[in-house]
């Protein structure tokens, strides 16, 4: 598990590395303002697109279904889907392309007439990145499957990487129709590499097979998923809306921030792909045993990053980002933004644990409940507490659905949820109170840094998830 988790995790990191050097490049050649707001707001549906296909929205769906395939009904299963997802994507293209001034104006109602101009022109453009997208969560499958993940890891540094070296041979000349189409072609090149490997294993696109039933099966699997990655993507949707009701660059704030705290979801992501994998071939407490190495993992990997950035955030956004964002309140709202990490890394293993075996309704319902909380706080407590509201709203949101999970599928008694969630809050506060107010920036990220590999090597002592399974009852 830890082996192909880690080599994931390598690939996903060069990938989010890239990304955050595209939001960097971006602020640093157009600053935190109208411009960057407008061409982020149209970024948003392309790019939530691709985060929900690597988060596992298809894979989650699909992996079980290939699996329980043979290696013959394997290939005609992809010949069949290839050409109807493609399809898909095509027509989602049309969608976001023709209806590009709707969307603006919903995603971003803050924005000026100047804006809306920039982010209806962009959108047009980037609206074809959606059929390499989908394609490439399609060809993840197969490898996936054959446990090879570096190269379906790979594929956010692929789109990253055109809008990357446009940014940084153009930096000020740089334009939002330029950019855009840069954010295309990389979204040409991720499922371009895939194709080789998967011609190797057998696989040929020019063959148009039939696979009875595999798309009524998929959309039964997928539907559930799909809604519920609809909820997250609405409230994302909903926070930017309320963002740019909170004056200008405030999008592209809340925009760094959570580009900031997926640095420390790429091990979590990259855990979610492995254990989903090996928790579809497995049942009873063999799949349960997985479950709890999987959250004792997950708590080792984020409680320790969470603390780390709640201390190290002003000093990671003074060295990070380009001058305009050093006296923001991005420090701040990066230290609130952390909060959730903890709790959200249970839910997903949580719910990938119901995938596995073949229930994606109940996590919905479950994520629907959580969602509902956090769209009415959003309602509420930015008004009163500014952008940090915002965070709070997820706080909330997270908590209530990572609760949900663990009731629908009666494990509060069979995995040591207190205790871990007291650690991290603990360790949270603590890091709050004693290294987030330093001033000194040197200061602050080593002390920040020390704090974070103390503790990791102390709950790696503690929870030890590389050890046979035993039960833990609470």
């Amino acid at each position: 598990m830890f082996g192909p988790t880690l080599w994931l995790t390598l690939a996903t990191l060069t990938g989010l590395a890239a990304g955050f050097a595209r939001e960097w490049l971006l602020v640093a050649a157009w600053g935190a303002g109208g411009r960057s707001d407008g061409f982020l707001v149209a970024m948003f549906l392309p790019e939530a697109l691709r985060m929900a296909l690597a988060a596992g929205l298809l894979s989650a769906a699909a992996l079980p279904l290939y699996q329980q395939r043979s290696r013959t009904e394997q290939r005609a299963w992809l010949s069949a889907l290839a050409p109807r997802l493609l399809l898909c994507g095509l027509l989602l293209s049309g969608i976001l392309g023709l209806g590009s001034l709707l969307w603006v104006r919903l995603i971003g109602p803050g924005l000026d007439s100047q804006g809306y101009a920039l982010a209806s022109d962009s959108l047009r453009i980037l609206a074809w990145c959606a059929p390499g997208f989908v394609l490439h969560g399609l060809f993840c499958v197969p490898l996936q499957a054959r446990s090879r993940f570096v190269l379906a890891g790979l594929g956010s540094l692929l789109f990253n990487l055109p809008p990357v070296l446009y940014l940084a041979l153009l930096k000020h000349d740089a334009t939002a129709q330029g950019l855009a189409s840069a954010c295309v072609l990389g979204s040409l090149l991720m499922p371009s590499v895939l194709l080789l490997p998967l011609y190797r294993d057998g696989w040929k696109p020019w063959h148009i097979q039939s696979a009875p039933g595999a798309s009524r099966e998929l959309l039964q699997r997928i539907g559930p998923l799909l809604s519920s990655n609809l909820a997250s993507q609405g409230l994302a949707l909903l926070e930017r809306m309320v963002a740019s009701l909170l004056g200008e660059g405030s999008v592209t704030w809340i925009n760094l921030a959570r580009k900031l705290i997926n640095l420390p979801l790429i091990a979590l992501m990259s855990l979610n792909q492995v254990l989903l994998g090996l928790m579809s071939g497995s049942a009873g407490e063999q799949r349960l045993g997985l479950l709890r190495k999987g959250l004792a993992s997950a708590t080792l990997l984020t409680v320790p990053a969470v603390a780390g950035l709640i201390g190290a955030a002003g000093a990671l956004v003074h060295l990070l980002l380009p001058n305009q964002a050093a006296d923001s309140p991005l420090p701040t709202l990066l230290a609130w933004f952390s909060v959730p990490l903890m709790f959200g890394a249970w839910n997903a293993l949580l719910a990938r644990y119901a995938y596995a075996a073949g229930d994606t309704r109940m996590p919905l319902n479950c994520e629907l409940i959580g969602s509902l909380l956090n769209a009415l706080l959003l309602a509420v407590l930015p008004y009163f507490l500014g952008l940090i509201g915002i965070a709070l709203a997820a706080v909330g949101g997270v908590i209530l659905t990572g609760l949900l999970l663990m009731r629908r599928q009666q494990l509060f008694s069979l995995v040591p949820w207190r205790s871990h969630w007291l650690l991290g809050l603990g360790m949270m506060l603590l890091s709050a109170l004693l290294l987030h107010p330093l001033h000194n920036i040197w200061l602050q990220l080593g002390l920040s840094t020390a704090f974070g590999a103390l503790l990791m090597l102390a709950m790696a002592m503690w929870l030890r998830p590389w050890r046979p399974d035993k039960p833990e009852v609470q």
